[in-house]
Order: C-alpha cells, then sequence, then structure tokens
C-alpha cells in the first residue's frame, strides 16, 4: 500500500508531466503545421533576395561546429544556385568567440564574396534575429536556413514578426543520436516559450541604427 505522502507526490509527479507533454507537444505541433507547406529543399527553393544563417556554436578554437558549418553550406549552395544574392550570418559574440565572424570566414573559404555576407552579432535568439532582420536590416522577407528540428519554429517567428519566410533544411550529415535527443527536448522547451514572446510578452531585443541591406536609392 502506498502511503498518502507518497500518493500525493505520485499525483503530483503525473500532474507535471501530463502538463510538459501538453505544453510541448501543442507548440510544436503548431509550428510543424504552419511551417510544412514553407519548406523547401535548395534546388525547389523559391528566389529570395536574402538567406538568414541561424549560428549554431563554435569549438573552442573559434571554428564553427558541424552544425553550424552543414547551415553556412546550405546558404552557400543557395547563393551558388541563384536562390539569393546576399547571406545574413546572425550569432552573437560571448566569451571571446564571435560566431558572425567565424560565420563569415567559413563562407569566404567557399567562395561567398564579401560584399554579399552582412554580419548580425545581436542574434542572441532566433527571436532576437528575426526581429532584427525586420528593425535593422530591414527584411520583409527572407530564406531561413537551419537543421529540421528548428526550423519550424524559426519560420514561425519570422512570419510571426513580419518577415515573409520559408525555410531551407541544412542537415548535410547523421548526426549523433544522443544530439538530436537533447536538441529536440531544448526545441520543446524553446518552441513554448517562442509563442509566448511572438503572441504575449512580445520582448524587444537589442536594436540601434537601422543598416538596411538594400537600401533605398535617394532620387
Amino acid at each position: 500500500m502506498l502511503s498518502k505522502v507518497t500518493k500525493i507526490f505520485l499525483g503530483l509527479f503525473i500532474f507535471f508531466l501530463v502538463l510538459f507533454v501538453i505544453l510541448g507537444t501543442v507548440p510544436r505541433t503548431l509550428t510543424r503545421l504552419y511551417a510544412d507547406s514553407r519548406l523547401f529543399d535548395p534546388a525547389n527553393s523559391p528566389s529570395g533576395r536574402v538567406a538568414i544563417v541561424f549560428g549554431a556554436g563554435l569549438y573552442r578554437n573559434g571554428s564553427p561546429t558541424p552544425v553550424l558549418r552543414d547551415r553556412i553550406e546550405t546558404a552557400v549552395d543557395l547563393y551558388n544556385l541563384g536562390k539569393v544574392e546576399k547571406l545574413l550570418m546572425s550569432g552573437n559574440v560571448s566569451r571571446g568567440h564571435n560566431e558572425p565572424a567565424a560565420m563569415r570566414t567559413y563562407a569566404l573559404g567557399l567562395g561567398i564574396p564579401d560584399e554579399d555576407i552582412i554580419l548580425d552579432d545581436q542574434g542572441l535568439r532566433t527571436y532576437d534575429t528575426c526581429y532584427r532582420a525586420r528593425d535593422i536590416f530591414g527584411l520583409d522577407s527572407a530564406i531561413l536556413v537551419t537543421q529540421a528540428f528548428h526550423l519550424p519554429r524559426a519560420v514561425y517567428t519570422c512570419n510571426l514578426l513580419g518577415v515573409s519566410a520559408i525555410g531551407v533544411p541544412a542537415d548535410l550529415r547523421q548526426y549523433r543520436q544522443a544530439s538530436q535527443t537533447f536538441w529536440n527536448f531544448r526545441e520543446t522547451v524553446a518552441t513554448a516559450v517562442a509563442l509566448w514572446q511572438v503572441h504575449f510578452s512580445q520582448p524587444q531585443p537589442i536594436l540601434g541604427n537601422p543598416e538596411p541591406i538594400f537600401p533605398l536609392e535617394v532620387q
């Protein structure tokens, strides 16, 4: 026989487990359904002037991780296919590592002209990247480049913030199962937070002076 206290703790555990499943499942299902018709492979992607490449971490020596290299290489494919004119590298600078600068260096090594690479060093999270793409870089549309597990949240967030976005998955290799499990768990939490931010809290990220990628010509 279970004691009364044990039953209470067991009941609370089940309650919070069910709550976590609901809070995790509903937001990811919603963003997947929203993004499904907006996802394309590079060859079949509609053209757009800018591809936004989301940061994904650096090694201790400052070089891009395999996940980030896949994102950059996919964006380079879009550029070489004539699908985009510019690459917006969005990440952050912390602990001596400059994520957008490392992304730029890698893209330069793949043959992208320096003048076609734009850096956003305040892309602390997906919400910030989409917000700044609109308010700092003057974009009203973009092609988003990241892994498939992240694309629904990215596409949903950018569109709801006023940047008409489609997504191109950057899964160019087989990732470790442990890594995929961790990413999906983190994405479950991040997606719930993203929906709260987009629909309710609407925080303002670090902004600054506008730096439009395509300035209007002075008449």
